[in-house]
């Protein structure tokens, strides 16, 4: 058996946090990973089971302050942080030789007018415009062969990973009339927001509720853009707060640009992800549901057709932690050092 690899986590208290710590520490090809706080976090130490009890009983899991001497041994660094702390820390990183999958927004968009959303100042600009061209968007189904030789990773946004999916094929096959406009109508958990409480996430806000948020003003949407050669004029997308932990399902509109049969849709869908393990195509009339991919790394798409054959509704549903997060996250690491995409997470 080769050496193991040694990973670290920064950021394994939050939500995200806690589910990649969960499944690198089962990861048959890893060493016990290093666990740090965020540097915003008080305290000097403690134990993740104490912040999550359903990890008790299994040998502890030191928590730790961040610092680059604790790294001196560490192969891979996973950015669990906000993105402001990503954009700092991984130039270090991957100057020290480390390499990187960043949980974040804060190397996932390459064009300046996506990128604004969200506010950075680099205190090295040139470098952080040099990391951000050879960081790599980590959709493993779209960019496995980037993904491999990466040095700094760029995990995608849940909601963007929901509606990537979905429409790549299609889009892939020139058969969508972008002219109509595509509409993504995006629902998710409250997990998605992050484990810092907000009056939108208080459970009297949430409870009994949906609501509509960031409409035309996303962070995902330069995303949604970049990745599918979509300028903005072509995509609506508005997502929504389901009163539910986890879990996302996009409801996704298009126009065909030629009548299609059922069978085209569904060979367009499965031809495209013909051995992709962690995309499930329906059968149509078969739609996805959340409880489906639920507590999985799972995408899940499928299809119905309308009877004029030239409008169709896509339904796409991932767990917005797992395939939205950190299960993609540990898809890459996989994918990083040659390994079965679904090792630690079949």
């Amino acid at each position: 058996m080769p050496a193991k690899i040694k990973t670290a986590v920064l950021g394994a208290t939050g939500y995200s946090g806690y589910e990649l710590a969960r499944l690198l520490l089962r990861h048959p090809r890893l060493e016990k990973p290093l666990l740090f706080r965020r540097p915003s976090e008080n305290g000097d130490g403690g134990d993740l089971a104490k912040l999550f009890p359903a990890l008790s009983g299994n040998g502890g899991f030191p928590l730790q302050p961040f610092s680059w001497e604790a790294l001196k041994e560490v192969d891979l660094l996973f950015l669990a942080t906000p993105h402001d702390v990503s954009r700092a820390l991984a130039p270090g990183a991957v100057a020290r030789g480390i390499r990187v999958i960043d949980l974040s927004g804060a190397w996932r968009l390459k064009q300046p007018q996506h990128r604004s959303v969200y506010g950075f100042h680099d205190s090295d600009a040139a470098a952080a415009e040099e990391l951000t061209d050879k960081a790599v968007y980590g959709l493993p189904e779209l960019n496995g062969e980037q993904i491999r030789e990466a040095s700094l990773v760029a995990n995608p946004g849940c909601y963007a990973t929901s509606v990537i999916l979905a429409l790549a094929p299609l889009l892939a096959a020139n058969v969508i009339g972008r002219e109509k406009g595509i509409i993504s109508d995006s629902k998710s958990g409250v997990s998605g927001a992050g484990k810092e409480p907000t009056s939108r996430t208080h459970f009297v806000s949430v409870a009994d509720n949906l609501s509509a948020y960031s409409v035309f003003g996303h962070r995902h949407t330069g995303e949604i853009l970049e990745q599918l050669n979509l300028n903005a004029a072509e995509l609506i997308f508005t997502p929504h707060l389901l009163p539910i932990p986890r879990g996302i399902l996009s409801t996704i509109y298009v126009h065909l640009n030629r009548e299609m049969q059922p069978a085209e849709v569904q060979s367009c869908l499965q031809d495209f992800y013909a051995g992709k393990r962690w995309v499930r195509v329906f059968e149509t009339p078969k739609l996805p549901e959340i409880q489906f991919s639920l507590h999985s790394n799972y995408c899940d798409l499928g299809f119905c057709l309308a009877d004029d054959h030239r409008r169709l509704v896509l339904v796409s549903c991932v767990d917005n932690l797992l395939k939205g997060a950190a299960g993609q996250a540990v898809q890459n690491l996989n994918l990083m050092y040659g390994w079965q995409e679904d090792k630690g997470l079949a």
